[in-house]
């Protein structure tokens, strides 16, 4: 079998880009096995993923000669190996249903994940980092040594060579360094009340104003608090008879769900950023 690849990319529009890019590819051997694009007619720019299979060169041969076709398009483009599994480090708190859901998924062989290490502020589920074999990283955050432990954890990012950061219900807000620095490679989940009801028990004020939705959303991490760009939301209907345990049980389900599709697609390549959103070829 032929080493299979995923190339991802967004330039300017122009005539002729996906004749020039499945050109750049047949006459190196690589046989596309699947390609989507997308016009932006708003910004003027044009996306496009090709999964494709070649013999004829390898991985830095590819990338070398991809970065000379770029240069005149002004492209910004990723290549990967669709065989490597998407290294991952995983943060959570006290709230486990995501962690848990995940953990499951990658697993059943139903994410594309290296799930390298898991980060919490809190010792609750390093029994459940263990039964999956996964090293556990407990850090006490207080206001006075963030900076310290931040530092720590991305320490163990980097070491772990994480290509993706998760925030499974981490209920800590990261710095802005920290959001920098993980641009384009955490996504984060939260409820979709935002920015009706914050802070704490938000699902008992949902409750105690009588909601007739809930949902979650899955987005990238930016030093906005919750206002990076969207990957993935969705809702579920509810009603006067619903409890407030209804309610949170509903949500949580919701959001395991969310995102766990967002995960998904931004380990398969199919997510490119655009602006304030994103493009995804699902």
């Amino acid at each position: 079998m032929n080493p299979a690849y995923i190339l991802a990319l967004s330039c300017p529009d122009r005539l002729g880009l996906v004749h020039a890019v499945s050109g750049f590819l047949a006459e190196r051997g690589g046989n596309i096995e699947e390609a989507a694009q997308y016009n932006d007619l708003d910004t003027g720019f044009f996306f496009m993923r090709v999964q494709f299979a070649c013999a004829q060169l390898n991985y830095e041969e590819l990338k070398t000669q991809l970065a000379e076709f770029a240069l005149p398009y002004r492209m910004q483009w990723r290549l990967h190996a669709r065989a490597e599994p998407m290294r991952t480090v995983i943060m959570v708190s006290k709230e486990g249903h995501c962690l848990n859901d995940l953990l499951f998924r990658w697993k059943s062989g139903l994410l594309p994940l290296d799930i390298r290490a898991i980060i919490s502020n809190h010792r609750d589920f390093y029994q459940l980092a263990a039964s999956y074999n996964v090293p556990f990283h407990h850090f006490a955050v207080n206001a006075t040594n963030k900076p310290q432990v931040e530092a720590r954890q991305f320490d163990i990012i980097q070491s772990e060579s994480a290509e993706l950061v998760v925030l499974a219900r981490y209920m800590q807000v990261l710095s802005n360094e920290l959001c920098r620095k993980l641009s384009g490679s955490a996504i984060n989940i939260h409820h979709s009340f935002l920015p009706s009801f914050k802070g704490a028990k938000p699902y008992y004020q949902a409750h105690d104003r009588g909601v007739k939705l809930i949902g979650a959303t899955a987005h990238y991490v930016t030093a906005e608090l919750d206002e990076g760009p969207i990957i993935e939301q969705d809702v579920a209907r509810v009603d006067h008879s619903k409890t407030v345990e209804d309610l949170t049980a509903l949500g949580r389900d919701t959001e395991s769900q969310v995102l766990a599709r967002a995960v998904k697609w931004h380990s398969e390549h199919r997510v490119l950023l655009n602006g304030h959103k994103t493009v995804i070829f699902k």
